[in-house]
């Protein structure tokens, strides 16, 4: 049989931003969701101080993808060696390699190299796909990159906690059932539940003025708010993303996870919340500063998570209560 033709494309940008930040970006992987939009989720599988191997799941063109990378850290020459599997293609290996070059103290030269067999004449990204798929990457990069001296500002992290007296698999069965959530959870007034595999979801919230974004966290009150999830029943987690978050937040992230012990567990909502360098007052109204912005956010989507996490408690341990009656008569 002939060989498969292949495709190669090289492509450099300069980004005002120096090259030990941008190759910080580029090798700090599990970052990704809340610095670069099209991530959603990236699990670091192993790794031995050089070479690892990443789990990725991205959002584009309404459907989430996952692929498997295998890198090699390169950190003296600020380089990051890859390859890449798509699932949805087997034997379709993208090889390639990020680069960054000094250009000045604060300026760097990155370049992103990419190369492929070509596509299936059926695949999605078409014949251009590989070239326009590396533009992109390069812009998001760059855009998130030359943020770089406001990250300090712009990034908050922060999570609710909360214990339960009951069984993991009811907590778990609440916050995947979020289609059930209009009928439950007073800030949400009604739902749209995608799910194109198995613990893939593409979830739509209509959430009341007060806001909450779907399913893991709550958003500034924009009704049809979309959010992918990943779940993993076994592991007792669902990881959620915001697709188009509202102002004043740029990119929102975060994790449901169960932690059990010996007599219940703790169900924890993390966050992971990168705010916007819009004017605030379009947002937040007159005068509104950044540290404004980081307090709004974080009481808001707290109070949500709160909200959610009280519902999860009382769906998990409301049968522990009527099983405990029913064997030893009501207490006092």
């Amino acid at each position: 049989m002939p060989s498969q033709p292949v495709r190669s494309v090289r492509r450099t940008v300069r980004v005002a931003a120096p090259a030990h930040v941008v190759y910080g970006m580029l090798a700090d992987a599990p970052r990704w969701p809340v610095l670069l939009p099209s991530y959603v989720h990236v699990e670091r599988m192993d790794f031995d101080g050089a070479g690892e191997t990443l789990l990725a799941w991205e959002f584009q063109d309404g459907r989430v993808r996952s692929s498997r990378l295998r890198r090699t850290l390169r950190p003296q020459a600020h380089r990051v060696d890859f390859e890449q599997d798509d699932p949805a293609w087997p034997g379709d290996t993208v090889a390639g390699s990020w680069s960054v070059e000094p250009d000045g103290a604060e300026r760097s030269l990155v370049t992103l190299w990419q190369q492929t067999p070509n596509a299936p004449a059926n695949a999605p990204a078409g014949p251009d796909g590989l070239d326009a798929d590396t533009a992109g990457r390069l812009a998001r990069l760059r855009e998130a990159a030359e943020r770089w001296d406001r990250l300090d500002e712009l990034l908050l992290a922060f999570e609710e906690r909360m214990r339960v007296e009951g069984p993991a698999e009811l907590v778990y069965d609440f916050l995947y059932r979020v289609e059930d959530w209009p009928e439950l959870l007073p800030h949400v007034d009604g739902s749209s539940v995608r799910e194109d595999r198995p613990g893939t979801q593409v979830v739509v919230l209509d959430t009341a003025a007060a806001g909450a974004g779907p399913a893991a966290g709550p958003d500034d009150g924009a009704a049809g708010s979309e959010t992918v999830r990943l779940c993993f029943p076994h592991a007792g987690r669902i990881v959620f993303k915001e697709t188009a978050p509202p102002a004043p937040l740029t990119a929102h992230s975060g994790e449901w996870s169960l932690v059990p012990d010996e007599s219940g567990l703790t169900v924890v909502c993390a966050h992971r919340v990168l705010l916007g360098e819009e004017p605030l007052e379009a947002a937040l109204g007159a005068g509104a500063l950044p540290v404004d912005a980081r307090r709004q956010v974080r009481e808001r989507l707290g109070r949500e998570s709160r909200q959610t996490l009280r519902l999860a408690k009382w769906h998990a341990e409301s049968p522990v209560r009527r099983l405990r009656q029913g064997r030893g008569g009501s207490r006092r």
